[in-house]
């Protein structure tokens, strides 16, 4: 059976399996040259470096957000290109208890991948059990066959969110942290506050404080609070961490739930779109 939603480090460690692909995602907001520095100085063997500003984002217009997806069929060949095939079992990391990996894992089930997982704990969890790491680049493979299929369903755009602020139907989750949703302490983007009739629920309260996943009955038991699955479209800043409510959802057996890809950072590139401050 494949992973589809965390790994742990020691079966990603014992696996034996040619047919894995394993991608450091690791990157930060403030500094977007800090991921692929740790990945040169220290990487789990074998791992592929994924850039989050490139192979997981498409071209930036303005209008369409911080993070916009990229084209599927580039994406598509980016996978290919680290020798991914239809059956590979992808596996993502970051430094744990973040939200790049959980990038790459909605991209890869928005282009109809359904073997991907993230590494639950990230490289701290590897580390902590004495695994070792690498600084030798890996060597690029024989290219894979994955082909993109792509899930629209998955994600809603700008004008589906403005069309449905007022609808019971539909409730926006923010991924963000309170502060920001709040419209205080912006430092990312040109505007502070949230989407109006937004609710709140900051991607980090998914983890513990060793960076590992919570049990999928306190994560149910939290989401479970903000609706039903189908009635729920996760934003964020950029729709990056907005990636890791939706994984945490699926891993807490509640699938069905939406991204609003553009977020926060598309949603204020238009002036007559409406905006909120405050906790509510």
């Amino acid at each position: 059976m494949p992973f589809t939603t965390f790994v742990a480090a020691r079966s990603l460690h014992e696996h034996g399996d040619a047919n894995w692909v394993v991608v450091d995602c690791r990157h930060a907001l403030t500094d977007f040259s800090l991921g692929r520095k740790q990945y040169d100085e220290a990487h789990i063997p074998g791992a592929f470096f994924a850039d989050v500003e490139s192979d997981l984002a498409g071209p930036k217009t303005g209008k369409n957000g911080r993070h916009p997806l990229p084209d599927p069929e580039r994406f598509a060949a980016y996978l290919r290109s680290l020798g991914a095939n239809d059956d590979t079992q992808i596996v993502a990391y970051d430094a744990g208890g973040d939200m790049f990996a959980a990038r790459l894992w909605v991209l890869c089930r928005w282009i109809g991948h359904e073997a991907v997982a993230v590494l639950d704990g990230g490289i701290a969890a590897w580390t902590a059990q004495g695994f070792a790491t690498s600084a030798q680049p890996t060597p690029a493979p024989q290219a894979g066959n994955i082909v993109a299929h792509v899930q629209t369903g998955l994600v809603v755009d700008a004008a589906f969110v403005a069309s449905h602020l007022h609808d019971p139907g539909v409730r926006i989750l923010d991924a963000r942290a309170a502060d920001r949703f709040a419209g205080q302490n912006e430092t990312v983007d040109p505007i502070a506050g949230h989407i109006p009739g937004a609710h709140n629920r900051w991607f980090k309260n998914n983890f513990r404080d060793n960076l590992t996943i919570k049990s999928p009955d306190d994560l149910r038991a939290a989401f479970v609070a903000q609706g039903e699955p189908q009635t729920i479209v996760h934003q964020c800043g950029s729709g990056v961490s907005a990636a890791a409510n939706m994984l945490a959802m699926e891993y807490a057996g509640l699938p069905g739930s939406r991204l609003y890809a553009g977020s926060w950072s598309e949603w204020i590139a238009d002036p007559s779109r409406p905006i909120a401050t405050g906790t509510v």
